[in-house]
């Protein structure tokens, strides 16, 4: 097998941007097409990419026998039927958050995972930054201790123009609101960080926007490793605000505020203990760098297609969990309860298709949560 990868990338929206990742591995990645219904846009994001076509037949792409990577960025309700369809052709597929809109679709799509001579690798590219790193090295050297409380804030800007693309804001196009679109990034990083989530306390509201979906939450979780985490959620802030702070036995870690680049920025580690200090900073400032969010994923992807280890490759079960916290939170806020993971094989929100049925309509012309 080569060790350079043939990618098809499937929708030209968020798409562009993963084009512009795999540009930057061209040693490891060639964009061979980008695919869209819309052929202007097909077009400009091919443009970005040397000898890249520009192509409307998702048969097509599948039919291709040089493309190995079919890249979903196509609106979430189509993810798990495209990426099924890929699977079964046996190509390898990268696709968006979330995987899915439910845990049985989450199942099919498993299946067609373990049937496939191809690999399913789902994105949370927010790990790749090199402050994160040397926060991986740092609970791999024993060095955090037990984790006691995480703070995660997804403090973003909304508004008419984001939901110009029809299917954003609705259950059917987007499986969900803020909580699947926005904070599913820094909510991955504390379970990849401090353990699985397996208690959730949620509030969920519409306030920002007249959407079906919720744009903001207060959400309470507390993780199999002890840690007790507080994410606040809104898409109605003054400018675009990701932030991420833990306190654990030994360091308490302060991330940057930068929106996209949270985890490459800057972060503060300080030992509780000053006697650690001088540790602590040797393996922060010996962390390599890595290149931040799509680059630093798309190369953890070829270190596994090639046989080598990888650094932290986000795993199938990981958007099984992703899944599973969505459906807890939305069955604790509209339940008004306490929610224990993993959801038992009865629970009546396991497969949460009721996530896909509008909320009532308030007066103001809203669909609160509450």
């Amino acid at each position: 097998m080569s060790s350079r990868f043939r990618v098809a990338v499937i929708g030209a929206g968020i798409g562009k941007a993963h084009v512009v990742g795999y540009l930057q591995l061209p040693e490891a990645f060639e964009v061979a097409c980008v695919c869209d219904l819309n052929l202007a846009r097909a077009e400009d994001a091919a443009s970005l990419a040397p000898r890249a076509q520009a192509v409307t037949s998702f048969d097509a792409v599948l039919a291709d026998p040089s493309i190995d990577i079919v890249d979903i960025c196509l609106p979430p309700g189509l993810h798990v039927s495209m990426s099924i369809k890929a699977l079964e052709a046996g190509k390898h597929v990268v696709c968006e958050k979330p995987l899915a809109g439910s845990l049985a679709d989450m199942r099919k799509l498993m299946l067609a995972a373990g049937n496939s001579t191809g690999r399913l690798f789902p994105v949370f590219q927010y790990r790749y930054g090199r402050s994160y790193l040397a926060t991986h090295r740092l609970k791999q050297a024993g060095l955090l201790g037990r984790p006691y409380v995480i703070s995660l804030e997804t403090h973003w800007q909304r508004g008419a123009d984001y939901y110009a693309e029809r299917w954003r804001g609705t259950w059917a196009g987007e499986l969900g609101g803020v909580i699947v679109s926005h904070a599913c990034h820094l909510h991955n990083l504390a379970t990849h960080l401090a353990g699985n989530v397996c208690e959730v306390a949620a509030f969920l509201d519409t306030r920002v926007n007249p959407i079906e979906t919720e744009d903001c939450a207060a959400i309470s979780m507390r993780t199999t490793e002890g840690a007790m985490v507080t994410s606040s959620i809104t898409l109605g802030s003054a400018g675009n605000i990701s932030r991420f702070r833990a306190c654990f036995e030994q360091i308490t870690i302060t991330s940057s505020d930068e929106p996209y680049n949270v985890c490459s920025a800057p972060w503060t580690f300080i030992a509780r203990d000053p006697s650690l200090q001088p540790e602590v900073d040797a393996i922060v400032a010996g962390t390599e760098e890595v290149p931040p969010r799509f680059p630093g994923f798309f190369a953890d992807i070829h270190r596994a297609l090639t046989g080598q280890p990888d650094t932290y490759l986000p795993t199938i079960a990981e958007g099984y969990h992703s899944a599973e916290l969505m459906t807890a939170i939305y069955a604790s806020a509209r339940g008004k309860t306490i929610v224990q993971l993993p959801l038992a094989d009865d629970h009546d929100d396991r497969d949460f298709q009721y996530v896909l049925t509008p909320a009532p309509t308030a007066p103001n012309g809203m669909s609160p949560m509450r």
